[in-house]
């Protein structure tokens, strides 16, 4: 059993409605916005529901793209990867040869058959060439082509003029057969109409103890494994998940391989396979915690070792010796912006439960 077995059900499994509404969405040929925080299920929400639709889906990481270069590299890449079928090879190798052979070259059947050739001062005019392909490669295929933008805030962090995103704007607005799937954080997307002007939007929050306790009991009796009623095993499991798909995924995974006489999982077996998984993620972790600034360092770690829905507060700033005004600010911000913690409507928690949960051990 892999962890896209288990993930994908618990994705549908808790998010029927967000799911149908995605769904419906790309149906009827309209964009979207999906915000949440990493491993909340945004992206195998959208391409189960692109697959559902029968839509062809091209796929750009926005978080890889430093400058608008490399954006453009990876929109040949996506669209390399999408195009699969003989008719659609075909349009797309015509296509670069008589529309776009001064910037890109076709090179067969390649994980990277659509390379960029285009000198620095001609990549704009060969990402208004891609920004429109894929309605293109939509009206001659017949299909309805799905573009997810992962991260797609993050080339604001170059495109200090806006010109690139004003560009994909245009597009939406204008493509017909093209749906476009903006993926960001939830901090992302507040108070910024801009943002998420004519699009549908569709918000990803913790799921409920009971929709993972479910989902649990129903993924380990299918290994012929339950909590034992008599422990805590089950508290602790919810506990330690507070509702993050990606790690209730990992966590289970890890319990349907656990090995007992009588089926029972508790305390003991629990917090053996919660350390296990801890210990295994501890090196991403501390890379992921040594990145950050100081100031978001030192506030992330408050907040996993003293939670509070009132950071900004005068007893916690001083209790956890935190800088005050402008810099706190910018920490808590900064942490809502990379899907650390959600914000005060979700009481400043950590986003990431075990990321959350290993921080406290290791400062404890």
């Amino acid at each position: 059993m892999d962890i896209e077995e288990l993930a994908a059900p618990l994705e549908t499994f808790g998010r029927q409605s967000q799911f149908q509404q995605i769904t419906q969405a790309l149906a009827g040929e309209r964009d979207l916005l999906i915000a949440g925080v990493p491993g909340s299920g945004r992206r195998t929400l959208v391409r189960r529901a692109a697959v559902e639709v029968g839509a062809k889906i091209i796929e750009v990481d926005c978080i890889r793209a430093t400058d608008g270069h490399r954006l453009t590299q990876l929109l040949c890449e996506g669209i390399s990867q999408a195009v699969k079928s003989r008719t659609a090879t075909q349009f797309l190798q015509q296509w670069t040869a008589t529309e776009a052979d001064q910037f890109l070259v076709w090179q067969g059947n390649t994980a990277k058959s659509l390379r960029l050739i285009a000198q620095p001062e001609e990549i704009w005019q060969a990402y208004q060439l891609l920004i429109h392909l894929p309605q293109q490669l939509a009206e001659f295929v017949q299909r309805q082509v799905v573009l997810i933008l992962h991260s797609f805030p993050h080339i604001r962090s170059w495109d200090r003029q806006g010109d690139w995103e004003k560009l994909l704007r245009q597009e939406i607005q204008q493509q017909s057969s093209v749906s476009y799937v903006l993926v960001a954080t939830l901090a992302e997307t507040t108070n910024q109409e801009d943002f998420h002007k004519n699009l549908d939007i569709v918000q990803l929050t913790p799921l409920s103890d009971d929709v993972v306790a479910a989902w649990a009991h129903g993924v380990l009796h299918r290994e012929h494994l339950t909590f034992d009623p008599r422990s805590h095993a089950l508290k602790r499991f919810l506990e330690a998940v507070q509702g993050h798909i990606g790690d209730a995924s990992a966590l289970v995974r890890r319990l349907c391989k656990v090995k007992t006489t009588n089926g029972l999982i508790g305390d003991r077996e629990i917090e053996e396979t919660l350390q296990e998984l801890l210990a295994d993620f501890s090196t991403v972790f501390e890379s992921l915690l040594v990145l950050l600034p100081s100031s978001q360092a030192q506030l992330l770690e408050s907040l996993a070792l003293d939670p509070t829905d009132k950071p900004q507060s005068r007893e916690y700033i001083t209790k956890h010796h935190l800088s005050r005004g402008g810099s706190l600010q910018g920490a808590i911000a900064g942490l809502q912006h990379k899907g650390l913690i959600y914000g005060s409507e979700l009481g400043y928690k950590l986003a990431l439960p075990l990321f959350g949960l290993w921080i406290k051990q290791r400062l404890s």
